[in-house]
């Protein structure tokens, strides 16, 4: 009996665990200045080993079947979420925590949540920089800045600097994760009302 009811709950398990880790991250992020361990490690955990048990409760604990992620939907997630970026901490642009935290995302969720959450969260992380910005009085200094690396960039043999400043407008990248993320999970209810209403 329990194991034909959990593959229908999968969707509805793992959209409150997201909602819940991307809240509490965006409160933490908040108030301490980072996404930490003890909130992602267990979450990337949970989405392996939850969607490997809907997927054993379907029969196929690793492919999941035809309508549930299985461990190997849940790892691809994760790929998707934390690897890329990985390369931006790499780069110095972000905190470490923000990448496990879309890596848990990913595992939870999938790839394709994964990649909607980060490409809407950053383009809420840019409007809110231009917000503080413009509050700050500092955006014909900042795009200066950054106009000035372009170029450097483009130049041969140019060395380019850190456009950066002590200035620099901050902005806590877990809240719009947290924000991208529900926007993502928004459209994914939406898209298929949208096709059926279209005939697609």
């Amino acid at each position: 009996m329990l194991l034909e009811i959990i593959p229908h709950i999968e969707s509805y398990w793992s959209s409150a665990v997201i909602a819940a880790l991307v809240v509490t991250a965006a409160v933490v992020d908040l108030r301490r200045g980072k996404v930490p361990n003890w909130l992602t490690y267990p979450a990337i955990l949970l989405g392996l080993f939850g969607h490997a048990v809907v997927g054993y409760a379907s029969g196929e604990v690793f492919s999941g079947g035809a309508e549930q992620m299985g461990l190997a939907g849940a790892l691809k997630g994760f790929a998707m979420g934390f690897f890329p970026l990985l390369l931006c901490w790499m780069a110095g642009g972000i905190g470490g925590g923000d990448a496990k935290l879309m890596g848990a995302v990913g595992a939870l969720g999938g790839w394709k949540l994964a990649l909607g959450a980060m490409l809407f969260g950053f383009v809420i992380a840019g409007l809110m920089a231009v917000i503080v910005m413009i509050r700050k009085r500092i955006v014909r200094r900042t795009v200066r800045r950054v106009w000035h690396t372009v170029v450097l960039l483009i130049i041969p043999g140019a060395k380019p600097v850190d456009p950066t400043g002590p200035d620099s407008p901050t902005v806590p990248l877990a809240v719009a994760l947290c924000l991208g993320t529900f926007v993502a999970m928004l459209e994914q209810v939406i898209e298929p009302v949208i096709r059926s209403i279209l005939g697609l």
